[in-house]
């Protein structure tokens, strides 16, 4: 049964390095949490390797720009791993005509990577970053256009696995919905981001290459998100740090107010076996 754990303190003397989600950790995508930087960056100084590791298709330069804006101080983390940074070698690979899913903001994940972005019509390859206008589309807006791809076997890479992500105060659908419903009606779909394993051996590559090696029983992963962070981490045979508070809280929430019993219910509903878990990082 996960342990309920009040300061990341507690346990960071177990671990060499950190890999700790960004969205619903670190920040909610409108503002950072204080408190959770703050624990980060005194792991960092208490002589641990923090790596964030994103599901975000934007890669590493674009989320560390976004951060700042977001009011995460510097010495949060030492390495930055994005899904955008992984999904760029599984584009790389790909075909060479791709169509982006996505905001416009997003077509400098193909700058350098010798591919031609294409109309629907033309495409061999669909770049799925997010939705065109995620506060107000579902993916079966999409139904149309993602059925005729479908028609012409067309592979959609998705640079973001997450389903949903928290921002300020509502759920917002992601790229990972759009990959699913792909799916769902036949087409092919490639995933480098969590929980797939790609990302965290390119985030352990990174911690090495900040430390020098470690066992990986000093590693502990930390996130909010059952299909990403948690099975990802407990895949990789990782320990993991559950953020109750995030994209899943009202599993187990009454009155305002995490209920245990529930929790440990619904985690065991999952399979799930996180080590530790708490409401927030602090």
């Amino acid at each position: 049964m996960a342990k309920r754990i009040q300061n990341l303190s507690e346990v960071i003397g177990e671990y060499d390095v950190i890999l700790s989600d960004v969205w619903g950790v670190v920040h909610n995508g409108v503002e950072a949490f204080p408190q959770s930087c703050a624990a980060l960056g005194e792991a960092s100084k208490a002589g641990a390797t923090v790596v964030l590791i994103t599901n975000s298709p934007r890669p590493a330069p674009g989320v560390i720009t976004q951060m700042k804006q977001l009011g995460v101080p510097d010495g949060t983390y030492d390495r930055i791993v994005t899904s955008g940074d992984v999904t760029q070698h599984l584009i790389v690979e790909g075909p060479k005509k791709v169509f982006l899913i996505g905001p416009d903001r997003d077509l400098n994940l193909f700058d350098g990577l010798g591919v031609e972005v294409s109309s629907r019509e033309d495409a061999d390859c669909i770049v799925c970053t997010g939705f065109f206008d995620d506060e107000k589309e579902v993916p079966e807006d999409y139904t149309d256009m993602l059925t005729a791809f479908v028609k012409r076997d067309v592979p959609l890479i998705c640079a973001n696995p997450d389903l949903v992500v928290e921002r300020g105060h509502k759920i917002i659908p992601c790229a990972g919905a759009v990959a699913a419903y792909y799916e769902q009606l036949g087409g092919k779909i490639r995933v480098a981001g969590k929980p797939h394993r790609p990302i965290y051996e390119a985030a352990l590559d990174a911690a090495r290459e900040a430390r020098g090696d470690f066992p990986m029983n000093r590693v502990l992963a930390i996130g909010d998100g059952m299909p990403t962070d948690v099975r990802g981490a407990l895949a990789y045979g990782l320990d993991l740090l559950y953020i109750s508070a995030g994209i899943h809280v009202a599993e187990y929430t009454i009155n305002g107010q995490t209920d245990e019993a529930i929790l440990h219910a619904w985690l065991k509903q999952e399979n799930a076996t996180p080590k530790y878990w708490m409401p927030r990082l602090a």
